[in-house]
């Protein structure tokens, strides 16, 4: 009986090991899955925040084209021309 009482022993203490580290493992998990969401939050906010620059860079170039500064000229006439087309379809609309 002595060895079934070894055998029981040894699988008792084997399943309890193997719960401790199941635990530990799932605990981790959680973990990890906190600072992923922490992270993929960082990536959203400094994403909006990339787009938001790049409308600002683009609005400085056009008022620093707008003050005389011949590297962005082109864009510039571009632009306006666009809002031209736009208020002259505005005006069309309206005068329907």
């Amino acid at each position: 009986m002595s060895v079934i009482a070894e055998i029981i022993d040894t699988l008792e203490y084997k399943v309890e090991k193997l719960f401790t580290k199941s635990k530990a493992l799932e605990k981790n998990n959680q973990d990890l899955r906190l600072e992923l969401n922490k992270a993929a939050q960082i990536i959203q906010k400094q994403s909006e925040e990339i787009e938001a620059l790049k409308k600002q860079y683009e609005t400085l170039k056009i008022a620093n084209s707008l003050l005389g500064s011949d590297n962005n000229k082109r864009e510039t006439k571009l632009k306006i021309n666009s809002l031209i087309r736009e208020i002259d379809y505005c005006i069309a609309q309206l005068s329907d």
